[in-house]
């Protein structure tokens, strides 16, 4: 219900206002007029058919408390206290996939081809398939259909990519190199467009927008709010960086920056101002899950934060960076391999290739606008079924998992009710910490490895503005936000494919995309993700909702922008269980030589296999593929003209032929 009791400042931001985006627990609705309880909400706009879609879902989405209700209760010891006894379905299949990613479909996708005609069960505890790959819709009130990303946003590097993943993309029709096409690369720059940080007032003293519009370093960074002393650092620091660490040999100056932090370099080898710790703080948790209090400064290099080009370094990126940034420094492609919905794209591919009737068409222009049919995804007589809001449980080999025939797998149904089926395979591709809640037939050895894997917890939020002219006044697409809550927003990627038209004029309505990731300054790398999942489990779409639009007021001040006027959905999907977790430094002592976790923790038994980008400790959607590849070729054996694939964390160069 709407509270009633609103600031004059929320007022003026549009938080009373009645747009379908708000009164949600959740992502489902509350009372509101009257709309039933527990009906779902969605993007204004949406036809009754379009409506039944959750990509067309607004308010919290992502993992919400719903879809992770049976879960939670089985790791607290509630659901089997109430759930009562499994029912037997009578279904029988060659395998079972738990987990519709783009993991467990690229599991489906390859099993199908080894064995063709196999029946295929996937299930899911989401209301959508493609895990962290999620498509948002939105449907503007000038008409027409907006498509942002809510998870998965691209295929980073393929000229990187193992041999198997290039030919399973190949062959569900996905064509990398048709982006140089599709993704309108000037698009910024023909419409005279620049980046931006916004210094928040709450650490910087004052609101200050400060335009990168300008050629040189000082001529922007004398508009920041940075104290003197701080300012020249910074330009010193992009502009002619000293060597830090002469009298070094190169090897002793990688192995140095490997063991300090970039928060360290910065203060205590380079001698700069502590501003510039707080000037930099979040910008490399988009990449590694943490702020440069817990980066090392050779991990900060890879993310392209400056200081280093006077250390006379080298190109070759050491061994013991993370996985993250190894490519960073030799990446050959740029970063434009984008779907309208990110990877969702790739998801609906791989659901194209299991299940047609479900998805019309055959190339990748009709991947976008196509709509998936939800009725025909688990037809009982279809080869393969993904069955949704379906919770694995239970899974146990029907006998000694050595020589047992087939495993029982128990979901619960969407009602809580726990069902069984029977599979002649099982691949596991959901987190690592779910494993050992759905069996007891590993070692505890493999339960430790297993919980090692602590996910990093964020936020991709969409919002839907009528149009973009507030942004072309300030000749920006978007900011970098310095001390707010948000690490900023930009206009979505401008990417055309097929008849899905990216905006042209700043009076087309776009997508402002918006990320946080949650961390924990002052905390190893794996306890600022589990408190970064607390510090998220404790927002509201509310609290979310007023950070948005106080953002974009205040960075977008003097040009016009009107956030109760202008904004016209916003869609938060909370990753609470988020990127895979990767191994860096100084926190992984046995990074890179190992023995890794993933090693034991991706071991598979009798008739399982585990799978999932958990498995590669590589958050990139490449990786969870990889390790389908590696999943299946476990449970069927790897053919003669099977080809070369990476486990972690990514293909030598040798292999790829480059």
């Amino acid at each position: 219900m709407p509270k009633g009791n609103w600031t004059e400042r929320e007022r003026r931001l549009g938080m009373d206002r009645a747009i379908t985006r708000r009164d949600f627990l959740d992502g489902v609705a509350l009372a509101v007029g009257a709309a039933a309880v527990g009906r779902p909400a969605f993007a204004q706009g949406a036809s009754a058919e379009r409506s039944q879609r959750p990509s067309t879902r607004v308010g919290l989405q992502g993992q919400t408390d719903r879809s992770a209700l049976v879960m939670h209760g089985v790791r607290d010891g509630t659901y089997w206290a109430e759930a009562g006894e499994p029912v037997a379905t009578g279904e029988a299949y060659d395998l079972v996939v738990v987990g519709a990613g783009l993991s467990g479909l690229a599991a489906a996708v390859l099993w199908r081809q080894r064995v063709p005609g196999a029946r295929v069960l996937i299930l899911d505890a989401q209301e959508d398939f493609g895990g962290h790959a999620k498509r948002n819709e939105f449907f503007p009130a000038s008409g027409g259909r907006l498509i942002g990303y809510g998870g998965s946003q691209s295929l980073q590097t393929p000229s990187y990519f193992s041999p198997a993943v290039l030919r399973l993309l190949a062959d569900v029709g996905v064509d990398w190199k048709a982006f140089e096409t599709y993704y309108d690369q000037a698009w910024s720059e023909d419409r005279g467009l620049s980046g931006a940080v916004f210094f928040d007032a709450a650490e910087w003293g004052r609101d200050v927008l400060v335009v990168r519009d300008t050629e040189t370093t000082e001529g922007w960074v004398r508009r920041t709010p940075l104290n003197p002393q701080a300012q020249a650092d910074l330009i010193e620091l992009i502009d002619a960086p000293r060597d830090y660490l002469s009298g070094l040999t190169r090897e002793e100056k990688l192995q140095r920056l490997s063991e300090i932090t970039y928060a360290e370099f910065l203060t205590d080898v380079a001698g700069y101002d502590p501003e510039l710790v707080r000037y930099f703080q979040n910008s490399t948790a988009g990449y590694f899950g943490v702020g440069i209090d817990a980066t090392t400064a050779m991990d900060a290099r890879n993310n392209w934060n400056p200081g280093f080009d006077g250390m006379d370094l080298g190109d070759e990126v050491p061994r013991w960076s993370s996985p993250s940034g190894r490519l960073a420094l030799t990446d050959p492609d740029a970063y434009i391999y984008h779907f309208p919905d990110g990877n969702a794209g790739v998801a609906r591919a791989f659901l194209r290739a299991l299940i047609p009737e479900a998805l019309p068409g055959s190339t990748m222009e009709d991947l976008v606008l196509a709509d998936v049919d939800y009725g025909r995804l688990d037809l009982a007589a279809s080869e393969v079924r993904l069955r949704l809001s379906s919770t694995a449980v239970r899974l146990a080999h029907d006998g000694d998992p050595a020589t047992a025939a087939s495993v029982t797998v128990t979901y619960a149904d969407p009602g809580g009710q726990p069902r069984t089926v029977t599979a002649g395979h099982v691949v596991l591709a959901a987190w690592h910490r779910v494993v050992p809640y759905l069996t007891d037939e590993i070692p505890p050895e493999q339960v430790a490895a297993l919980n090692d894997q602590q996910k990093v917890p964020l936020l991709y939020t969409n919002v839907q503005l009528r149009d973009w002219r507030a942004l072309d006044a300030l000749k920006i697409d978007g900011a970098r936000a310095r001390g707010n809550f948000w690490s900023g927003f930009e206009i979505d990627f401008p990417v055309s494919i097929g008849a899905y038209r990216f905006a042209q004029t700043p009076d087309d309505p776009v997508v402002l995309h918006l990320s946080k990731v949650l961390t924990a300054p002052g905390l190893s790398s794996r306890e600022q993700a589990l408190e970064g999942k607390r510090q998220l489990m404790g927002l509201s779409f509310e609290d979310l909702e007023f950070s948005v639009r106080d953002l974009l007021d205040r960075a977008l001040a003097g040009s016009g922008f009107d956030a109760a006027r202008d904004v016209e959905a916003i869609t938060v999907n909370r990753w609470s269980h988020g990127y895979a977790y990767e191994y860096m430094r100084p926190w992984d002592a046995f990074w890179p030589d190992g023995p890794l976790p993933i090693e034991t923790a991706r071991k598979g038994w009798g008739r399982v296999a585990i799978a999932g980008a958990d498995s590669g400790a590589y958050a990139y959607a490449h990786s969870a593929m990889d390790q389908a590849v590696r999943a299946v070729r476990e449970l069927l054996g790897a053919p003669d003209d099977a080809p070369a694939f990476s486990t972690f964390p990514g293909p030598p160069l040798d292999r790829i032929g480059l």
